[in-house]
């Protein structure tokens, strides 16, 4: 482990296939879609998406938290603890004045804009909290995982769309690297299922209408696809310098090697028709992982189930790769949590790297013509793998790209 290296030494998950890292690999390599109807979109055009179960949220949060803070916030709480505790790192035991937070968050769940819109059309603006700015701000998220750890160093909020999780990843890296920290707590946090948010992407055309089949409706690379699954969650890791872990007697989960971030300028809400801000994101953290195309064994695709981006993201990894190493979409089984996503397959990485299993992926029965990739199906596989890539790409033309490789 060399001294430069930015290692991962903890992850938090907290997703619709449940809450903590183990719950969610289980569900990802069962190949079993968390997508169901959703009682609080009934009525609407599109009524399913995927929610992290709430038995486990409200049994994993205090009181209090759960008061004071939207819901994003209390993914990123409790993924942020998991990831933590997995480190081996106990708050109050460390300088705190020396540990970073930089999480990703989209948007926010727009639950609390819908309740003060209904309190200001009935005229009950009492009804209206005192904790209703601060409890929806992005940023948040960084600030009460901060406050909740004690941790006093650079705190970030990021938001690149649905790159965002994947962005705060990489900023928490050149934060390590330029000194300013010595841990950084980096991730993503999203609760995008409510009504304001389903009527949206509804109206843009983004989001599957598979109504007869939640199940089956995040289907990405297939012929069938329609549009993408609202879904909720949260990933965070614990990065660190490769000294400052050894000097802990933490040997580190992965390496994360390299970063990539880039704009289209393009249009606000298509990719680039042939994907040439996501290649250069791509490229970009290969040759900052100082690696070949070749030298990659897997790819965790952005594979949201719309038809634009997944010809596109097909397109841009045979230019890359030219024979792309064996792919999976891992919304195909969590749905799409937005600015949370690009984390969550961060961290699913880390745990493709350590089972050196690649998890399958949902409801691809038939690939549409021209999009010729090795697509993991079916069941997972166990395969060699020393170094892979997740990608990430958002509304606004913002692409993200992560290299994570075995330590």
């Amino acid at each position: 482990m060399s001294g430069a290296q930015t290692v991962v030494t903890g992850i938090g998950l907290a997703t619709p296939g449940g809450v903590g890292a183990d719950a969610t690999w289980r569900r990802l390599c069962a190949g079993e879609p968390t997508a169901s109807t959703d009682p609080e979109l009934a009525g609407l055009p599109v009524d399913f998406s995927c929610r992290v179960p709430d038995g486990e949220l409200a049994g994993a949060l205090g009181r209090g938290l759960r008061w004071r803070t939207d819901r994003f916030i209390h993914l990123a709480v409790i993924a942020a603890r998991e990831a933590i505790r997995d480190a081996g790192l106990v708050p109050g035991e460390w300088d705190g004045e020396r540990v970073g937070v930089v999480i990703g968050v989209g948007g926010s769940g727009r639950d609390t804009d819908l309740h003060v819109a209904r309190c200001l059309v009935s005229g009950t603006h009492r009804k209206i909290s005192p904790t209703t700015v601060p409890r929806a701000l992005p940023n948040m998220a960084a600030g009460e995982i901060a406050a909740d750890l004690g941790a006093k160093g650079p705190g970030l909020g990021v938001s690149t769309a649905c790159a965002s999780g994947a962005t705060a990843i990489g900023i928490g890296r050149q934060l390590l690297n330029g000194g300013m920290c010595d841990i950084a707590v980096v991730g993503g946090a999203e609760s995008a299922c409510g009504p304001l948010s389903s009527m949206g992407f509804w109206r843009l055309g983004a989001l599957s209408t598979r109504r007869r089949d939640p199940v089956g409706a995040s289907r990405p690379f297939d012929t069938e696809r329609d549009g993408f699954v609202l879904a909720e969650g949260a990933g965070v890791l614990v990065l660190e310098r490769g000294d400052h872990a050894r000097a802990r007697g933490v040997p580190g989960k992965a390496v994360l090697s390299g970063f990539g971030a880039t704009s289209d300028a393009h249009h606000p809400t298509s990719p680039h028709p042939e994907g040439e801000g996501a290649e250069r994101a791509v490229r970009q953290a290969l040759a900052d992982a100082g690696l070949a195309p070749g030298d990659i064994h897997h790819v965790n695709a952005h594979a949201t189930s719309t038809p634009l981006n997944d010809r596109m993201e097909s397109a841009v990894l045979h230019r890359v790769f030219r024979r792309p190493p064996p792919v999976t979409a891992t919304k195909s089984v969590l749905g799409h949590s937005l600015g949370a996503a690009g984390a969550v397959e961060a961290a699913v990485c880390v745990l493709t790297l350590h089972h050196q299993t690649v998890h399958p992926t949902a409801n691809l029965d038939t690939p549409e013509p021209g999009i010729d990739l090795d697509i993991v199906t079916k069941a997972a596989r166990r395969c060699r793998m020393d170094a892979v890539l997740s990608t990430s790409f958002g509304f606004g033309g913002q692409n993200a790209a992560l290299v994570l490789q075995t330590v």
